[in-house]
């Protein structure tokens, strides 16, 4: 698929990349990082206008984060009926509205993957959304810029960099997911521990 759509982008320009960037941004697995890497290289060969491409994939990528956020907050009455009142929820819900802003800042570009749950998420907390649409241009401004310009500066070599940060990106969501399970576990001995106390 990926060799299809590169195509495509070099047929169709920055109006395609925007689009898939836009469908990407609503959850549907695209490789929209290695696509943006590309269009970087293809920008310093001249097939793409760099900064029409940037704009436009910026404004694309922002629009479907926010309609993704629309949708957690839409569907928030549907959450809270099957969750409303749990600790576990006022505990997610808190700890988002505090520190929401850095997942929403960082998963557009360095943990891509959980993207979309945050943004999700951002919505079903009523995290506000003057402040997710800022840090979420913050973001896919580090994205596009960032990412382009490394495939910008790589040239003919960007799979090598697609490859590289695509395992980098893996290792943080592994790490992210394993000092998760340690916070559990230490929540969970805890809770033992509590009730050994009150027994």
């Amino acid at each position: 698929m990926s060799e299809f759509l590169l195509t495509q982008v070099i047929n169709y320009g920055a109006p395609l990349l925007g689009i898939l960037v836009f469908i990407g941004g609503l959850g549907v697995p695209l490789p929209c990082t290695a696509l943006v890497i590309a269009a970087g290289a293809f920008a310093r060969q001249g097939i793409l206008p760099w900064y029409t491409t940037a704009i436009i994939s910026i404004v694309s990528v922002v629009i479907g984060d926010s309609l993704s956020y629309s949708i957690g907050y839409y569907s928030r009455d549907k959450v809270l009926q099957r969750f409303s009142g749990t600790p576990r929820w006022q505990q997610a819900e808190q700890s988002f509205q505090k520190w929401g802003f850095l997942s929403i800042f960082f998963s557009r570009f360095l943990v891509t993957a959980i993207a979309l749950p945050v943004n999700l998420l951002s919505g079903t907390t009523r995290f506000p959304f003057k402040q997710f649409f800022v840090y979420d241009v913050l973001g896919e401004i580090v994205w596009i810029f960032g990412y382009g310009g490394l495939g910008y500066w790589f040239g003919s070599e960007w799979e090598l960099v697609n490859e590289f940060l695509s395992n980098f990106g893996g290792l943080v969501l592994g790490l992210l997911i394993f000092g998760f399970g340690i916070r559990q576990v230490i929540k969970w001995q805890d809770h033992i521990k509590q009730k050994k106390v009150e027994a």
